[in-house]
């Protein structure tokens, strides 16, 4: 482990459209001490080697491939092979602010914190702003998390230095891995901290899974019964309130 090192893992699959983009948050970050791991999983388009140009002209962007595995297998990949203290995971579309990891840094150490996430802003397939900004609550606890996922996937940032390295759930195919990660990391200390700045852009794309929530309801039913192991009842409960937050974020 290298002290002071964030690790920012990218899984990426046929994202040679948002990539660049992605790649060139991350260099015009205020905070140098970073590595970039981007892990192709089979993909069939340009993506890796838009990748291998980036790691050529910086050797802290580095490129793994695998055959096609899943997201959670590519950032597991990716996890097990990174040096950092501090572990990020950020999509491959979606996009940092240039003080994102600066402000996230000082924010934990003011917390004393092992992990926290921020406010973000939703933008489209033109990178532009719709809808509204998703404000971070203040604070989030095991049991909140146990309702629905309040850390958006690309503001997370985990200190690994007290507890180790934490790994995605590859079982779950895929399908609320990043919701189990978070989770698994909040029960380590049982709380984390919203930064309220707005320091990251998340994409929305129509075709996306997220995109489109229908798709995700049966999914978000079996991840509370079949992996938090909740009562029907209180699976219902906990449905419809993620329900009712999808259709507020995504009005």
């Amino acid at each position: 482990m290298k002290q002071g090192l964030v690790s920012i893992i990218t899984p990426c699959y046929n994202g040679e459209k948002y990539i660049k983009e992605t790649i060139e948050s991350v260099l015009a970050q205020t905070y140098t001490d970073w590595e970039m791991i981007v892990v192709d999983d089979g993909s069939k388009d340009n993506s890796a080697d838009i990748v291998s140009e980036y790691s050529k002209k910086d050797t802290r962007i580095k490129l793994l491939s695998q055959e096609n595995a899943g997201s959670a297998a590519a950032r597991n990949n990716g996890i097990r092979n990174c040096e950092g203290q501090y572990i990020a995971l950020l999509d491959a579309d979606d996009l940092w602010q240039p003080d994102f990891l600066k402000s996230q840094i000082a924010f934990m150490k003011e917390k004393n914190a092992v992990c926290v996430y921020c406010s973000y802003s939703l933008i489209d397939e033109k990178s532009e702003e719709i809808l509204h900004p998703v404000s971070a609550k203040p604070v989030v606890t095991t049991k909140m998390m146990y309702v629905t996922n309040e850390i958006g996937c690309l503001t997370g940032l985990y200190d690994s230095e007290k507890h180790g390295k934490v790994y995605l759930r590859e079982e779950l195919n895929s399908i609320r891995d990043d919701y189990a990660y978070w989770l698994d990391i909040v029960k380590l200390e049982g709380v984390a901290y919203g930064n309220p700045k707005i320091l990251a852009k998340y994409r929305v794309l129509a075709n996306s899974t997220t995109g489109n929530k229908k798709k995700l309801i049966k999914k978000q039913y079996s991840f509370y019964r079949d992996y938090l192991k909740l009562n029907p009842i209180k699976s219902v409960y906990n449905l419809t309130r993620w329900a009712v937050r999808g259709l507020i974020k995504y009005r």
